[in-house]
């Protein structure tokens, strides 16, 4: 039976009615579990929930709010966490049988510093095996019988159902972008490095980010400021402007359309919908040039499309350990096939080849940090199309693997809707720029006008 499908709630917008009196963060979590108990039964967002601490800890915020003091500007948001980051008060079990019921002796940094800020931590989300494997459980809130995306797959489908302002996710190639995009939210990768990694399980470690799935930019931004206050230490870089609120949104000057080889995967009706996002964009004024008319910008393309797939080999090579361990001591069959194909490539390379590929990255990143001098960021899809049916096939990562092997801040935005589906639109920026970027897709959500993903998207399947 069709159920209609919840606009995503905003702690940030919510909160201004916190601070006046006039609602509470228990009221607020409340909303969040009625969410939960109308829609996971049949999305299958998350492994583990803990409603008793998550209650104790609204009542706090609650308080906190009462008296004026309130820790952050997340005090009392509900947050979910991707099952391959620890969390010492529920098992972080990887989507593995490996790791069936392991409970962490302490938090990820990142959940860490989220606490201290007075944040909920509500429960954990659905991953795919080791967040590159098999897939797990969770189901596209607007049609069930196709994937949310991976490996963040719970996050994003929670998010979406209103279960929860904001979810943590990892990103490798894809698996924030992708699902935000699937499922119709906003979903940002911050520049690699700034949100600290510590206590996720990791597979590259030059590659891995923390990432932050939202109901609007507001939320995720103020999600990751806070992970990068609480959690800046030796080796981690800094949100630019984390203590500044939100960056205020700004109409960007110039962007760059990247085309890509995602663009071959996409069909007929992705490519006019995104041509004609193209068109508005540069009807409110705005530069957008692209290959067609930029030589520096072809030649950028052309080295992406001669180099692509040395990113999959960097990352096999990172990931070789701790998975040769998992198979010699638990049998090779305990591990999906996809993470025994990519040991098995790793155990072909060699150091050279690997020194080659941490050069070639090097070399595009100089290249694309040229291109991006010259703008405000590279406009792109975010997917190839809506998401595909089915579950085993979370969806091609092309588009977004751009960012993740360059280390770049990227968002997702929910600016298309292709056949009632969802698809996202990415805006790409420089290293270190992540405020920047966030005022340009302000803009571009806030006040640009662009589309309304849930005007066209009412309904998910039971």
């Amino acid at each position: 039976m069709p159920r209609s499908l919840p606009e995503p709630v905003s702690f940030v917008r919510a909160s201004a009615a916190f601070r006046e009196g006039r609602s509470t963060p228990r009221a607020f979590l409340e909303q969040c579990l009625a969410a939960v108990r109308r829609y996971d039964g049949s999305i299958h967002a998350f492994v583990t929930l803990d409603l008793r601490a998550a209650r104790k800890a609204a009542d706090a915020a609650t308080r906190r709010y009462k008296s004026g003091k309130p820790l952050s500007p997340i005090d009392g948001c509900p947050v979910a966490v991707k099952d391959i980051i620890a969390t010492a008060d529920m098992p972080t079990q990887m989507n593995s049988p490996i790791y069936k019921g392991w409970r962490p002796k302490s938090d990820a940094a990142g959940v860490a510093a989220l606490r201290r800020a007075g944040a909920i931590i509500l429960g954990k989300t659905v991953t795919t095996e080791f967040a590159i494997g098999r897939s797990g459980a969770t189901r596209n809130p607007f049609d069930v019988t196709r994937t949310p995306g991976g490996s963040s797959s719970g996050s994003a489908a929670a998010v979406a159902c209103a279960m929860v302002p904001a979810a943590l996710g990892t990103q490798t190639q894809g698996s924030v972008i992708r699902p935000a995009a699937y499922c119709g939210v906003v979903g940002f990768k911050a520049t690699h490095g700034v949100l600290h990694t510590g206590g996720i399980h990791l597979l590259s470690a030059t590659s891995d980010h923390l990432g932050v799935i939202a109901a609007s930019v507001a939320d995720a931004w103020q999600v990751a400021a806070q992970i990068s206050l609480g959690a800046a230490g030796p080796g981690v870089g800094f949100l630019a402007a984390a203590t500044d609120g939100t960056p205020a949104p700004h109409q960007p000057r110039k962007l760059i359309r990247l085309f890509t080889r995602g663009w071959t995967e996409t069909d007929a009706e992705t490519r006019a919908a995104f041509d004609a996002l193209i068109d508005r964009v540069k009807a409110r004024g705005i530069d957008v040039t692209s290959r067609d008319e930029d030589p520096e910008v072809a030649e950028l393309e052309s080295q992406f499309e001669h180099d692509l797939d040395g990113h999959l080999d960097l990352v096999a090579y990172e990931m070789r350990w701790p998975f040769e361990g998992y198979i010699a001591r638990y049998g090779a069959k305990t591990v999906g096939p996809k993470i025994r194909e990519l040991v098995g490539r790793a155990r072909e390379m060699t150091p050279a080849h690997y020194e080659s590929l941490l050069a070639t990255r090097h070399r595009l990143q100089r290249a694309a940090a040229a291109v991006l001098a010259r703008c405000d960021g590279f406009i792109t899809l975010s997917c190839s199309g809506p998401a595909p049916r089915g579950l085993a096939y979370t969806g091609s990562r092309t588009f977004p693997s751009y960012a993740s092997w360059l280390g770049l801040p990227a968002f997702s935005l929910p600016l298309l809707v292709i056949g009632e589906l969802p698809v996202g639109v990415q805006l790409i920026g420089r290293a270190g720029a992540d405020s920047t970027l966030c005022s340009s897709v302000r803009w571009m959500m806030e006040e640009a006008c662009l589309a309304d993903i849930r005007a066209k998207a009412d309904t998910i399947e039971a």
